[in-house]
């Protein structure tokens, strides 16, 4: 399991100095059902805007 979560994003809520994401679990889902070929294939469902919640 990953010690650390980056994140370039910094308007999300979950962004944090250094870009390290704060959120307790991460949720990614792909475009092509159960399984992703490359990266552009999938999206991280964790992300949510900076102070529209």
């Amino acid at each position: 399991m990953a010690k650390d979560v980056l994140c370039e994003v910094n308007n999300c809520h979950y962004w944090k100095d250094g870009n390290k994401c704060s959120a307790d679990q991460i949720y990614v889902v792909s475009h092509k059902g159960h399984e992703a070929k490359n990266q552009a294939e999938t999206d991280c469902k964790t992300f949510k805007p900076e102070g529209n919640w």
